[in-house]
């Protein structure tokens, strides 16, 4: 199945989130969240009934200081601030079959597109907690925008060798 998969190039959680989808069998169509033209309706559509502070990345740094309190925010603050920093946005954003959600939801993805594997890689994955960022307890930092496309396309190999060899662990 085909899944627009809106991300932050460069996030080392939103690749191992592709690399999952690819070895259950998807194409997965990378976008950058951070370049999209936005609008208002547009990104509305992707948090559907959730709840307004469930629509931000709680690791963006605006958030982690305290500067924006995504619990407080009504809903159109919250675009207003979302569609002048994208990085605030709660990643991924996903399409299947026309329908979209914020966030990895592998409930939502399997609802629409049936069973992922039940390999043990894939239940290992399935495990972790795939929407928190991993460089929090690494030390590691994604890289800015501008880095960021630069290092897109060795983020693409490392997902094209993950997708060639279903079968290793």
């Amino acid at each position: 199945m085909r899944i627009v998969f809106y991300e932050k190039p460069g996030c080392i959680g939103n690749s191992r989130q592709k690399a999952m989808l690819l070895v259950a069998g998807h194409q997965v169509e990378a976008r950058s969240l951070l370049t999209h033209p936005w609008s208002r309706e547009e990104l509305l559509s992707y948090f559907g009934a959730r709840p307004v502070a469930e629509w931000f990345n709680r690791s963006a740094p605006r958030i982690k200081s305290g500067e924006v309190h995504p619990d407080e925010l009504e809903a159109d603050a919250a675009l207003t601030l979302m569609l002048s920093e994208p990085p605030l946005i709660r990643r991924p954003l996903m399409e299947l079959n026309g329908q979209r959600c914020v966030g990895f939801d592998l409930d939502f993805v399997e609802s629409i597109a049936g069973p992922l594997p039940r390999e043990e890689r894939l239940d290992a994955m399935r495990a972790q907690d795939l929407e928190k960022c991993p460089g929090e307890q690494t030390g590691h930092r994604c890289p800015d925008a501008k880095a960021a496309s630069a290092e897109e396309s060795s983020d693409d190999r490392s997902v094209e060798r993950a997708r060639s060899q279903p079968g290793q662990r």
